[in-house]
């Protein structure tokens, strides 16, 4: 018989302790360094802080904006479904329009990505919202360039994190260069829908355990 830790709360807590004593969070703030925690967790790696970004403000801004009641919007059905509701402070709504009906027709006609074209069903839902980008660079590529109409509603903040090898470098240094609102992003190829759900979780609720 194998024996192992069977205790959820006491596997967390180990964990979140190995983390804290191997990794290098001293540059984080005190509303950055749970969320840092969070995503090292989440991608099993030690080191992942070093690619972390935050602009200033990011932290409190998020988390203003989902004790406010926020939603959050996802690029991504594997980042909406992987959101704790229990930890959303006020039964925030999760939104990915992904899988709507109209997405498949509206990429068409723009000659881009499904992920993309989703994005444009985010219009009456964004003003204030946290936008979590896990998947996709085009969808982030895409969110930039709607930013850049005055017109367009605003987020309060971003997620930045897609994931790969064509277009994430880019799209993530796009955000942070330009900054439309406060935002936060994983330097480089890394990324993914895991590491995006452990920022929303982290944010969302300080309980660790």
């Amino acid at each position: 018989m194998y024996r192992y830790e069977t205790d959820g709360a006491a596997i967390y807590r180990q964990s979140f302790s190995i983390i804290r004593s191997e990794a290098s969070l001293g540059r984080f703030s005190e509303l950055e360094e749970p969320v840092a925690v969070r995503m090292i967790h989440a991608s099993g790696m030690v080191g992942l802080e070093e690619h972390i970004e935050f602009s200033e403000g990011f932290a409190k801004c998020a988390t203003t904006a989902l004790q406010g009641g926020a939603p959050v919007l996802c690029d991504a059905r594997m980042v909406s479904e992987g959101v704790t509701r229990s930890r959303l402070p006020h039964g925030n709504q999760v939104i990915c329009t992904l899988h709507e009906s109209t997405v498949a027709d509206r990429a068409k006609k723009m000659g881009n990505t499904r992920s993309a074209a989703a994005l444009e069903l985010w219009k009456p839902h964004l003003e204030g919202a946290l936008v979590a980008i896990g998947n996709a660079p085009t969808a982030l590529f895409h969110l930039l360039n709607m930013l850049e109409d005055p017109h367009c509603p605003k987020p309060a903040a971003i997620i930045g994190c897609p994931v790969g090898f064509v277009g994430a470098v880019e799209s993530k240094n796009a955000l942070m260069k330009a900054l439309p609102v406060p935002a936060m992003t994983v330097r480089g190829r890394l990324g993914g829908s895991a590491i995006t759900v452990a920022a929303i979780n982290a944010l969302a609720s300080k309980k660790e355990v």
